[in-house]
């Protein structure tokens, strides 16, 4: 009797830290659905939302469902409407209403493969706005620095930043109007 109420103790055990290890992995298909919903509000975008499929079922049962089902309740949420974020998002929106949005069309600008934007080719802006690409540039980038960081903060993950960056990276690209430059990983750019 005593083994089997120490078989049972460790595995209660092991299932408890299951449980909690489960929680501090990155919800990345949050952070896309997340991305997907701020990235199209910066870009004016909202009707285009996409619907995010369910996961593939996994076709069985297995023991483990039954320890961890209620970590599996709740789908997680990345919180991107905190009065940091969503000041950041109104001046992104802005800038890509005022600035960013004719830069890409003329392939001024692309976006890089780590979330930001760079300057592709200077030469399709009048020689007058170069000074002013560069500073809404740079101002761009600032926001979408401090954006990544506000979102890992606001999720109690500062750790998540790197994490927060690189799902934006993909999803800014996913969301490019056709016709826009986006950086590849060997830093060649590609247009959509």
């Amino acid at each position: 009797m005593s083994r089997f109420l120490s078989l049972l103790l460790i595995s209660a055990t092991m299932a408890l830290a299951a449980c909690v290890t489960i929680n501090v992995y990155f919800p990345e298909a949050a952070a896309e659905r997340a991305a997907d919903r701020f990235i199209q509000d910066v870009l004016g975008e909202n009707d285009r939302r996409a619907e995010v499929p369910p996961p593939p079922a996994t076709g069985g049962f297995h023991w483990s469902q039954l320890l961890i089902a209620s970590a599996h309740a709740q789908s997680p949420n990345i919180n991107i409407d905190t009065p940091q974020i969503q000041q950041i998002k109104s001046r992104m929106a802005e800038r890509h209403r005022n600035h960013l949005s004719a830069w890409f069309d003329a392939g001024a600008i692309g976006l890089s493969n780590n979330g930001l934007v760079e300057i592709r080719d200077r030469a399709t802006v009048p020689l007058a706005d170069r000074r002013n690409l560069e500073r809404v540039v740079a101002e761009e980038n600032s926001d979408r620095n401090a954006v990544y960081r506000e979102i890992a903060v606001a999720n109690g993950h500062p750790e998540w930043e790197s994490d927060i960056r690189q799902t934006f990276a993909r999803q800014w690209i996913a969301n490019a109007r056709s016709g826009w430059y986006y950086q590849q990983s060997d830093g060649s750019w590609t247009q959509k």
